[in-house]
């Protein structure tokens, strides 16, 4: 965290020669005005960050909540530290403020009486009290940058939990890339605005309310003189800032596009490359860096000007103010002392008042970033858990029922799933089979109860999944998917995330019995194999055969099986096959089968079409009696042999 740019003047430089005090202090406060001016800008800038992803919010984040009081929720654990920095914080602010009385018994008992022994003695003064203040803001510092980072990690743990209870729905109205965006960029934000703005803005407000009354003990016709001209800065201000603001956020915009197409043709390389595409988006990718400077210069043009009027005006006013009080110093009205201690108040309020515009700007800022973590936090979760949740029995047997099941994806009317009714016994392998988009990979989410049906239930072993939490009802279920899910860890871990507490040992024997040992043991690190990002090490078939070791180590009473063997090769096939027949014993096994391989030996295979079940059989029965089966079963054969045998 910074300490706020525009600082007191060191004491000794103030007063260095009376009768040229006014001069060091206008030049000090150019350099306050030059603070001030920048923040200002800045501010304007920064502020439009906000609105480049506000555009794709969906319409579920509409609400307003307040910064400060969310925030302050999560600094109560720690009142005690927050207390502590506020005490330091008065000191620091009442040390500096008393220093302005040192500046001003330098000059007239020292300087002016030419009197060293009093001289030395206000120099320890001075010293003292720069000690005093130093030493108060290392501790105010310390504590409150101890809070920012506190808070923000608790913030992040917060929404981050939330994030994992919020089911697919949530995730298919929202770009992963903006939430992502709140998790990090907004909550680095918030930390900003704790760690630093907070209390820069505490100090400040208690210099700027102190500096005015010692402005107005000194002198109070030269206090008005410095609020007369407050109206003349910000009318610059007011009016180019405006023209600032809205070409920032053209600019910001131009910048949000760029890196999107950044980002586009980054992530899709291969293809970029495949297609001989560079030359192309070489030309694209420059037309948008020329948008961006087109949007930048006008920006750039306006804050300068912006710079330069404040910076004159400013200045102007405070030459203005140090002449009416050398004046009054020459005809005796005041002492030099006096006239440094007000140029020194002056100083100190003026940079002050730039500490707490460029709070100000912070708190815009972190206000939007709060609304989106906040919205992300006390996001709804839309899978209902009941008020008195059961339990399965320790026994769980696997047996499901599904009763009159009806479902629509949220806000789409169609109907995926058509009254469904179907009985799985304990034990069974039943396979599903139907064309893309027919309901199957569908009926595989509301088992696992990531969605609510629009009709009917589900049971398990005699009991309505709605009445589980859902956390319970899915250690219920091993998933092999068939795009398989592998994480950027090692191999290890990556099995592990069927059971966590599994050791190495048993990791290995899922890996052996899912034919994926061999393949490992290849490996320089073996096990601690890291994978990289979405397993970019790993092909298709071996990729799924650690989906597979994972859902072996899970050892659970149902399967889902999406195509498991859709991504191997036929020797891999054969053995995974092995070890899934061993895996499925005893266990309910639901299986989405696009092979006919894969279903011939299922105890009932169900056809789906269009979200109905329009056929129920063993392979040779539907053979006979179904014709999209038959259509579906002709497609799968390889050879004119194969289809002979099936018939």
């Amino acid at each position: 965290m910074s300490e706020p740019t525009a600082k007191p003047p060191e004491p000794i430089q103030s007063v260095a020669e009376p009768l040229n005090s006014s001069q060091g202090s206008a030049h000090q406060a150019a350099n306050v005005t030059d603070n001030i001016t920048n923040n200002v800008t800045d501010n304007v800038t920064d502020n439009i960050t906000l609105n480049v992803t506000a555009k794709d919010k969906t319409n579920a984040f509409d609400r307003q909540r307040s910064v400060l009081p969310w925030i302050a929720g999560f600094l109560k654990p720690y009142k005690m530290k927050v207390v502590a920095s506020i005490i330091f914080l008065i000191i620091g602010s009442l040390a500096w403020l008393s220093l302005g009385q040192g500046v001003r018994l330098m000059v007239d008992e020292g300087f002016v009486r030419d009197n060293a022994q009093r001289l030395n003695e206000i120099i320890l003064f001075v010293l003292g009290i720069t000690a005093l203040s130093g030493a108060a803001v290392f501790c105010r510092f310390y504590l409150m940058t101890w809070l920012g980072e506190r808070v923000s990690a608790d913030i992040r743990l917060t929404v981050y939990n939330q994030l994992l209870k919020l089911s697919p729905a949530f995730y298919a109205k929202v770009r992963t890339g903006e939430v992502i965006s709140r998790f990090t960029a907004d909550s680095t934000l918030l930390q900003t605005v704790v760690g630093s703005s907070l209390s820069m803005a505490l100090r400040s407000s208690v210099t700027v309310l102190g500096g005015l009354v010692m402005m107005g003990i000194t002198s109070v016709k030269m206090t008005l003189l410095v609020l007369l001209a407050v109206p003349l800065v910000l009318g610059p201000v007011l009016f180019f800032g405006s023209k600032v603001r809205v070409l920032a956020r053209e600019s910001q915009d131009r910048v949000a596009d760029l890196g999107a197409y950044v980002d586009e043709t980054l992530h899709e390389i291969h293809t970029v490359q495949a297609y001989g595409h560079e030359d192309k988006d070489r030309s694209l990718f420059n037309s948008r860096i020329e948008d961006v400077m087109t949007a930048a210069s006008g920006r750039i043009r306006y804050r300068a000007m912006l710079i330069s009027s404040v910076m004159f005006l400013s200045i102007s006013a405070i030459v203005l103010v140090t002449w009416v009080g050398a004046q009054d110093v020459m005809v005796g009205k005041m002492t030099g002392g006096e006239l440094s201690a007000f140029m020194f108040y002056a100083v100190m309020v003026a940079g002050a008042v730039a500490t707490i515009s460029e709070v100000i700007g912070d708190i815009q800022r972190a206000s939007g970033a709060a609304e989106r973590l906040i919205e992300l936090a006390e996001t709804q979760v839309d899978i209902p858990v009941a008020a008195n949740p059961v339990t399965l029995p320790i026994n769980v047997r696997g047996e499901l029922v599904i009763e009159g099941l009806s479902f629509a994806y949220p806000e789409h009317d169609t109907l995926v799933l058509k009254q469904l009714n179907i009985t799985i016994a304990a034990g069974e392998r039943v396979a599903l089979v139907g064309p893309s988009g027919a309901g199957k990979s569908t009926l595989f989410q509301l088992l696992q109860r990531f969605y609510v049906p629009s009709n009917g239930r589900i049971r398990l072993d005699g009991i309505d999944i709605a009445d589980l939490t859902p956390q319970h009802l899915r250690t219920q279920f091993a998933l092999v998917p068939q795009d398989s899910v592998i994480f950027a860890t090692s191999v290890l871990e990556n099995v592990r995330y069927g059971r966590v507490d599994a050791s190495e040992q048993e990791v290995i024997d899922a890996c052996i019995a899912a034919r994926a040992h061999e393949f490992i043991s290849e490996f320089s690190e073996g096990y601690q194999t890291y994978l990289g990002e979405r397993g970019v090490r790993l092909s298709g078939g071996q990729k799924q055969r650690i989906a597979i070791a994972r859902a072996i180590l899970a050892d659970r009473q149902i399967l889902l099986l999406d195509e498991a063997t859709s991504a191997l090769d036929a020797v891999s096939e054969q053995k995974v096959k092995q070890a899934l027949d061993v895996l499925m014993v005893g266990k309910t096994t639901l299986i989405i089968a696009h092979r006919l391989s894969t279903v011939i030996n299922a105890d009932r295979i169900f056809v789906f079409d269009k979200g109905e079940i329009i056929a129920c059989g063993r392979h040779h029965e539907l053979m006979q009696s179904n014709d999209l089966y038959r259509e579906f079963a002709s497609l799968q054969l390889l050879t004119e042999e194969a289809n002979a045998s099936f018939t």
